[in-house]
């Protein structure tokens, strides 16, 4: 390996290396909570890649110079020295960035010619995305990602400086680097130091080549325990190894792969939608969908609960639906999807997949291991969520709640007494079947899969008897995987949830996964949780 290699590889071992409080907040009065960077300073702040200005202020909206991110870089490099002749005048042996500099000049991370390097000089945010450029071609990271990007989509493309673009290109395509939402991508501007945090935690999974799960943290328990877990049963000679034929893993879905609540579970809103709101079937409604509707409105404003609602929620979706055509109602989800998620920004109903755990999907996947979907979600509605989406699985891995499906000129006719006939379609039958938690979950994975699981993943209470399941007397070596939905800052999360959770994880010997701490992003770059 070369040495520039070695030395940028070093970047992710050691910028990655997240203390359990590092998404915790630093206290800096002038960072809110709230603030779309938040989660981001936190962690480099924590790592030590960047400090504050003092006073307990980060300067969020204050110009990060070149000399400052130079230095960044360098200190997660670890601070090497090296033995190379300063190249600029402007920069004397003593200055505290002075080893920096001669750091980047030597790898090549800068190319400034000799002469003044500028230290002071607010770097722009071009130049920050070439820098970071170098880095990832260094460390051996795939950098044609972005070769394709269309910038000149960018209203200000032409004001990139010259040589600089590919670096653009790249920092677009990795989504580095976003625009300001009217078609400006700010190319000179100079780059925040709430950006060049942001631009930290964003390149980090870049640089990460090769590994499965470069969205995860590397101090992150859950990776390691799984990465251990696949190499033990993947090895033949291993006493714990597992045909392919029995590498089974069970996923729940709601908070599991998804986004659970905003500010209710998808297909409470969409029942909300059909009933109460949609033009062309709200005044067509029945008095019980109302009657249900109305308890998720009250559910979503104030936090009541109600007793019972999970199967009559169950019961109004049957029949709201009622006569569609599986493809008509798939259509209907669609469209749905496409409404924004009202706490996020930059995020539809469909998109709130955590990207964390898809890389855990696809890193199952290239192992052999058949993943099934086990819902309490409506079957229809999880297969609707996951059609067109990343989380490629086929509809025959996806079970959920269930509803009767008939045919279009069926009637009241027994399905017995019926035989399905050329002009025939399949519509919704309006009867509710079965709602698809707890004990339920094992009932149905032994009628639809026929085998034990060895992978259980789930974030519930709804989902302890699944993993009850995968992991109690289980031939093979298993595992059960919950999620903690401890994150504020990015998330609608809740900690009071997340620490009930970690606390039954303990009892019951599941391995926890701290949304917070574990995950370096959730949904993506240009995503922002407000909190509304």
């Amino acid at each position: 390996m070369k040495k520039s290699a070695r030395i940028l590889c070093v970047i992710l071992c050691l910028a990655m290396l997240i203390p359990a409080a590092a998404a915790e907040s630093d206290g800096y009065t002038d960072v809110s909570d709230k603030a779309w960077y938040a989660w981001d300073v936190n962690y480099v702040t924590g790592q030590g890649l960047m400090n504050g200005v003092g006073g307990r202020s980060f300067a969020p909206d204050g110009a990060l110079t070149r000399a400052q991110l130079v230095t960044v870089l360098w200190r997660a490099a670890g601070e090497p020295v090296v033995n190379y002749i300063m190249p600029y005048e402007d920069v004397s042996q003593e200055e505290w960035y002075s080893e920096a500099v001669r750091w980047a000049a030597a790898e090549k991370i800068t190319d400034r010619a000799s002469g003044d390097f500028e230290p002071d000089a607010a770097i722009e945010r071009d130049e920050a995305a070439y820098l970071m450029w170098n880095c990832a071609k260094r460390a051996g990271a795939d950098v044609s990602i972005g070769e394709n990007t269309n910038i000149l989509s960018y209203n200000d493309a032409f004001d990139i400086t010259q040589g600089y673009a590919p670096a653009i290109q790249w920092a677009c395509g990795a989504g580095l680097m976003n625009g300001d939402g009217e078609g400006n991508l700010m190319p000179n501007a100079s780059l925040t130091r709430a950006q060049a945090a942001a631009l930290l935690v964003r390149m980090l999974p870049a640089l990460r080549t090769g590994d499965p799960l470069s969205l995860w943290t590397d101090s992150a328990e859950a990776a390691k325990a799984l990465k251990a877990y696949i190499e033990a049963i993947t090895d033949e000679t291993s006493a714990d190894f597992i045909p392919e034929v029995d590498r089974v893993a069970v996923f729940d879905l709601d908070g599991t792969l998804f986004c659970e609540t905003d500010p209710n579970y998808f297909d409470y809103t969409l029942l909300k939608y059909r009933v109460l709101e949609d033009p062309d079937y709200k005044d067509k409604a029945s008095e019980f969908e109302r009657e249900v509707a109305n308890k998720i409105k009250t559910q979503n404003e104030t936090g009541a609960s109600f007793s019972g609602l999970e199967v009559d929620h169950g019961r109004a979706v049957a029949s709201a639906f009622a006569g569609m055509t599986v493809e008509e109602f798939n259509a209907y989800i669609q469209e749905f999807k496409k409404q924004s998620m009202p706490s996020y920004t930059g995020m539809k109903r469909g998109e709130g997949w955590y990207k964390p755990m898809l890389q855990v999907v696809d890193y199952l996947k290239a192992n052999g291991f058949t993943v099934y979907i086990v819902s309490g979600t409506d079957r229809l509605i999880v297969r609707g969520i996951a059609d067109h989406s990343p989380l490629g699985l086929p509809n025959r891995q996806i079970i959920g709640s269930d509803e009767t499906i008939v045919s279009s000129n069926q009637g009241d006719t027994e399905g017995l007494n019926y035989v399905f006939k050329d002009g025939d379609e399949l519509i919704l039958g309006g009867d509710f079947l079965i709602k698809n938690l707890k004990m339920n979950k094992v009932s149905v994975i032994m009628q639809e899969i026929g085998q034990q699981p060895v992978l259980s993943f789930g974030n519930s209470t709804g989902d302890s008897s699944m993993a009850e399941y995968v992991t109690y007397a289980n031939k093979y070596k298993s595992l059960a995987f919950m999620l903690c939905c401890d994150d504020t800052l990015r998330e609608n999360g809740s900690e009071s949830k997340a620490q009930k959770m970690k606390e039954l994880c303990e009892e019951f010997d599941w391995v926890p996964v701290s949304m917070k701490n574990d995950w370096m992003t959730i949904y993506g770059s240009g995503v922002t949780y407000t909190g509304k």
